[in-house]
C-alpha cells in the first residue's frame, strides 16, 4: 500500500491475514475474487464484534445494521461514517474503515455467488449480534457449537455454495459437503480456541464450557486467571477440547477427499488451514501453556507445509499419511 493510493482488496486481505491470504491467492478465478471479498466482509463482522474501542451496548446494533446493509444490497452511510473514523489500528479496522469499498465490490460480483455471500455472510453476522448480546456465556459443549457455527461452521456452507457453482463433483454431493463444510468449519474454530484461550480471557471471553470442569468446581475463568493450580484439571478440560478438535478435523478431511485432485487450486486452499490446524493442535496437545499464553505454529513449519501440500496434496492418501506426521513429530512442550 501507498501513502496516497487507497489499499486494494488483495492487500486489505494481505494486511488482515498473510495466513488466509497464502490459501486465497492461489484460488482461480473467479473464486479468488469471490472468496477474497466474502472473507473481508466478515472481517468487518469480526471488527465489530470483537473490537476493544467500542462499548459492548454499541456493537450489537452496529452488526444488526451491517447486516441490514448487506441484505439490502446498499451501503449504510451512516454506518459507514461510523467506521471510517475509527482508529483503532488493528487488521480488522482497517478493513472496517475500507467497508464503502467492499460492499461497492460486493455489488459488483456476478449475481449467483453475491446471493451466496450475501446469505451467509449476513447470517453469521445475525449470530453474532445475537452473542453480543447473550455475553460469553458457555454453559456446555452445545452452546459453545453454536457459537462456533454462526462465526466459522457458516463459512463452511459459504464456501461449499461458492465451490458448487463452478466445481460439478461439489454440486453432486451438495448435501453432504454441507455437513462436512460446517465440521470443517467447528475444526478450525475449535483449534483457534485452543489456541487463543489466553487471549479471548484477555477480552473478557472464555470459551471453556462449564460442563468440561468436573462436578461443581471451580469456574472455567480459574484455569486463566491463575486463581486454580490444578494441573489435573487442566490436563482433563485440555483433553476434551483436544478430542473434540480432532472429531472435527476427521470430517474435514472427509470434505478435503471429496474435492477433485484437478482442482489443485482449491484444495490448496482448503488443505492448507486443515494442515496449519492439525500442526497447532500437535503443540497445544498436553500442553497446560495454552491457558497462559497464545500457541503459534513457527514460520519454519508454516513455510514447510505450504510446499509439501503444492508438491503433493493432490493425493488424499498423502493427506492422511502428512496429516499423521504432523501430528507424532511435534516436539512435546518444555
Amino acid at each position: 500500500m501507498t501513502a496516497t493510493a487507497p489499499p486494494t482488496l488483495n492487500e486489505l486481505l494481505h494486511a488482515a491475514s498473510r495466513t488466509f491470504a497464502l490459501g486465497i491467492d492461489l484460488l482461480p478465478e473467479p473464486l479468488r475474487s469471490e472468496i477474497e471479498l466474502a472473507y473481508l466482509v466478515l472481517r468487518v463482522s469480526d471488527y465489530l464484534e470483537d473490537n476493544e474501542s467500542m462499548a459492548p451496548e454499541e456493537k450489537a446494533p452496529l452488526l444488526d445494521r451491517w447486516s441490514a446493509a448487506l441484505r439490502a444490497g446498499a451501503p449504510d452511510a451512516e454506518l459507514a461514517a461510523r467506521l471510517e473514523a475509527v482508529a483503532d489500528t488493528t487488521p480488522d479496522a482497517l478493513v472496517a474503515r475500507n467497508v464503502t469499498r467492499v460492499h461497492q465490490a460486493l455489488a459488483a460480483m456476478r449475481p449467483s455467488a453475491r446471493g451466496v455471500i450475501i446469505r451467509h455472510t449476513a447470517d453469521s453476522t445475525d449470530g453474532m449480534a445475537r452473542w453480543t448480546r447473550r455475553g460469553p456465556d458457555i454453559p456446555d459443549e452445545a452452546a459453545l457449537d453454536d457459537y462456533m457455527h454462526e462465526v466459522a461452521g457458516r463459512v463452511g456452507w459459504l464456501l461449499t455454495d461458492l465451490f458448487a457453482l463452478d466445481i460439478p463433483a461439489v454440486a453432486r454431493e451438495h448435501g453432504r459437503m454441507m455437513v462436512l463444510g460446517r465440521e470443517f468449519g467447528l475444526a478450525l474454530q475449535t483449534v483457534n480456541v485452543i489456541r487463543g484461550l489466553h487471549g479471548d480471557w484477555e477480552r473478557g471471553w472464555v470459551f471453556l464450557p462449564r460442563s468440561y470442569l468436573p462436578g461443581e468446581g471451580p469456574e472455567p475463568v480459574a484455569l486463566l486467571d491463575g486463581t486454580l493450580e490444578r494441573p489435573d484439571i487442566e490436563r482433563l478440560v485440555l483433553d476434551r477440547l483436544v478430542d473434540k478438535a480432532e472429531r472435527h478435523l476427521e470430517a474435514a478431511r472427509g470434505y478435503l477427499a471429496v474435492l477433485p485432485r484437478r482442482r489443485h487450486g482449491v484444495r490448496l486452499f482448503c488443505l492448507l488451514p486443515y494442515l496449519f490446524a492439525v500442526r497447532t493442535l500437535a503443540i497445544s496437545r498436553a500442553n497446560p501453556r495454552v491457558f497462559r499464553e497464545e500457541t503459534k505454529i513457527g514460520r519454519a513449519d508454516v513455510t514447510r507445509i505450504v510446499r509439501d501440500a503444492r508438491l503433493f496434496g493432490w493425493s488424499n492418501q498423502w493427506i492422511r499419511w502428512y496429516g499423521r506426521r504432523l501430528r507424532d513429530t511435534a516436539v512435546a512442550p518444555a
